[in-house]
């Protein structure tokens, strides 16, 4: 068994998620959420879908990404 690392769950079906080098343990999806998905740089929602990346800041759609200021993002191509 192993100890999640966001509520300390010792649960014997944890996982682990392999990241940039880092090795994290979780004993389900959504503290897996809570500790790995980018956050939102406008509104500071947690980024559960593709979001949009603009010169290297996170925004969960087009909308939020505009309210910063980048220009030429659209949500449907």
């Amino acid at each position: 068994m192993a100890r999640c690392e966001v509520c300390g769950n010792d649960y014997g079906m944890s996982f682990e998620v392999h990241a940039q080098g880092a090795v994290h343990v979780f004993d389900c999806f959504s503290c897996a959420i809570h500790r790995m998905a980018p956050i939102c740089e406008h509104c500071r929602c947690r980024i559960i879908g593709q979001g949009v990346e603009v010169e290297n800041h996170w925004f969960c759609g087009a909308h939020c990404a505009r309210a910063e200021g980048k220009v030429g993002i659209v949500d449907r191509v």
